[in-house]
């Protein structure tokens, strides 16, 4: 009998600390979680989760027992967190331990859209160089940059960013006590002063859409978009059409709104640097999340305080 169940696709390595720590049974996704027996179902105290679909209601119900969710990850917006907190169910992150290999892709997405290294590869390999060289690319130097949300990975992305003598923008509620640059009052105003927006936002249904068709239409033709944060942040319709017509000089992205299957018109946009949602995908910074996971269900079940509660 055990009390934890790991759900998603979690590696080898991962899961047999999860085996040898909580004795943890593991399912690759929630329907298979909800096929287990009901007596198993029962006995399930913590869930380690490591998937994207939508953990709501009709998911906790499942379990009759649960008293905690430990998501891999920083975002949660897979999890109905209030409908947690309603039945009494904490909810921990992994915050932190990522911070510093997001911020640096988001300044590689950066340079690889301004510099068009994506193309330039394409060039040296398809034997194209010595037919002459590709187009003059642009300089990150001195660039005007907005970063959309100055919590802990846009703290990092700004102090990189620093290093190239760009001229920094920011907006979150509130203002900086030891800002990195100017602080804007609205994600519109941001907007308006930069030639880059870098989106940093937490995800969920308070920032779903944020950076919608005036905002881009604020950055202008020769603005550029880089979002490490969510998709859902992102009005992709919006987006999308103003890459197809001009009307925005490029994006780089790492999170889509239904990735893995994303629109497939992005594909055909030579503007765009695309990633598989990568901005974690370090081994010491998944290595350091599953710890972080790990002692929060340990925390849990030895009826110690969370080290990383979000509920």
């Amino acid at each position: 009998m055990t009390a934890t169940l790991a759900i998603g696709p979690y590696g080898r390595g991962d899961a047999a600390a999860l085996e040898r720590a909580f004795d943890a049974r593991r399912v690759p996704s929630l329907a298979e979680a909800g096929a287990l027996d009901a007596a198993v179902r029962q006995d399930i105290r913590a869930v380690a989760y490591r998937a994207h679909d939508p953990f709501d209601a009709d998911a906790m119900a499942l379990f009759p027992s649960l008293g905690l969710i430990a998501n891999f990850g920083v975002g949660h917006d897979a999890i109905d967190v209030g409908e947690a907190a309603r039945r009494g169910i904490r909810v921990t992150n992994t915050p932190d331990v990522l911070n510093d290999d997001v911020a640096d892709l988001a300044v590689g997405l950066l340079i690889a859209q301004f510099r068009d290294l994506i193309r330039g590869d394409d060039h040296v390999r398809d034997g194209r160089w010595p037919g002459g060289s590709p187009p003059l690319a642009r300089s990150l130097t001195g660039a005007r940059i907005g970063i959309l949300g100055l919590g802990r990975i846009g703290g990092e992305i700004a102090a990189r960013l620093a290093a190239f003598k760009t001229e920094l923008h920011y907006w979150s509620r509130s203002r900086k006590t030891a800002p990195p640059g100017t602080w804007h009052g609205t994600p519109l105003d941001l907007a308006r002063s930069v030639e880059v927006l870098i989106v940093s936002i937490v995800g969920g249904a308070r920032t779903r859409g944020m950076v919608c068709a005036e905002i881009l239409d604020a950055l202008g033709p020769g603005g550029v978009l880089v979002n490490v944060s969510r998709g859902s942040a992102v009005d992709e319709d919006a987006l999308i059409c103003r890459l197809q017509d001009g009307r925005l000089a490029g994006a780089a992205l790492d999170v889509f709104r239904n990735e893995p299957r994303i629109d497939p018109r992005f594909m055909a946009l030579g503007t765009t640097v695309l990633q598989p949602h990568m901005g974690s995908a370090t081994q010491k910074a998944r290595s350091a999340m599953a710890a972080v996971q790990r002692d929060n269900i340990a925390a849990f079940l030895d009826g110690r305080d969370l080290p990383t509660p979000v509920v």
